[in-house]
Formats: C-alpha cells, sequence, structure tokens
C-alpha cells in the first residue's frame, strides 16, 4: 500500500482526503473552493507535499449505472489532473451514496450537515477513498 489522495469533485467545492504515509488509513484533508483557487494546482501541490502515489476520482454514476452529463464533467476534470500529473494513476472510483454516507455519519457524530457543507465535501472524499482501498487492496491500477 501507497499514500493516496481523495478527490470528491462537485462544482463549487472539491473535498479532498488522503491516507497516512503507509495507505492505510483515510482522513479528510481539506476543502478546495474553486471560485477562489486553483483546485489542479492545489492537488498537484498536496499531492507533491504528502508523497501521493494514486489518485482516486470520485465518478458520479446514474442509478442504472450508467454515466451521464455529471461522469462527463468529472472525467473532463480527471484529464486536466492527469495532464499536470501525468506520473500518478489516476483511477476512478463509483461515488454513488458517498455524500450521503458522509452526511449519515457526521449526523451519528452529532454535526449538522447543513452547516458542514465543507466538511461533507471531505467526508465524502474520505468515502471515496475508502471504497477504493476496500475494492483494490491499495493498490493502483496495472
Amino acid at each position: 500500500m501507497h499514500p493516496a489522495l481523495g478527490i470528491d469533485h462537485g462544482d463549487a467545492r472539491i473535498g479532498i482526503a488522503a491516507t497516512d504515509a503507509l495507505g492505510i488509513l483515510a482522513h479528510p484533508v481539506e476543502t478546495i473552493e474553486i471560485r477562489t483557487a486553483n483546485p489542479i494546482e492545489r492537488i498537484a501541490e498536496l499531492a507533491s507535499e504528502r508523497g501521493i502515489r494514486t489518485l482516486v476520482l470520485g465518478l458520479p454514476l446514474n442509478l442504472d449505472g450508467e454515466e451521464g452529463p455529471a461522469a462527463e464533467k468529472v472525467r473532463a476534470f480527471g484529464r486536466k489532473v492527469a495532464r499536470r500529473l501525468p506520473d500518478l494513476p489516476l483511477v476512478y472510483i463509483d461515488e454513488s451514496h458517498t455524500t450521503v454516507d458522509a452526511a449519515a455519519k457526521l449526523r451519528e457524530a452529532g454535526r449538522k450537515a447543513k452547516r458542514q457543507k465543507g466538511i461533507i465535501d471531505q467526508a465524502a472524499a474520505v468515502e471515496i477513498l475508502q471504497r477504493w482501498m476496500q475494492e483494490s487492496g491499495g493498490h493502483p491500477p496495472l
């Protein structure tokens, strides 16, 4: 296993999570506000600072499991990230229900979800990263 960065792409905010140095535990890192920061450059900075070896981007699928306009928007963002960080593998993982799951976990922890939008984005990125770790064993694609 190795360090990975989880990315929850949204129109206004991008939630970021990361694994520890061993790639075992995922934790929230930050929320990038798209209107005030360059998300591609911030992701590149975080990847460099943390020694990231894999990028995991949540892909919103339709209820039938197919990709729609939202998924294409995320794939376009992914292509920009991949051009900026060509040496890092970029994997897509189904992000279905990650925001709902994250909000439920925050409620269980006693946080009011509506006032915690940035926190929810980070928590959704944690969910995306944990899903990838479970499905892949934390290994990048070949």
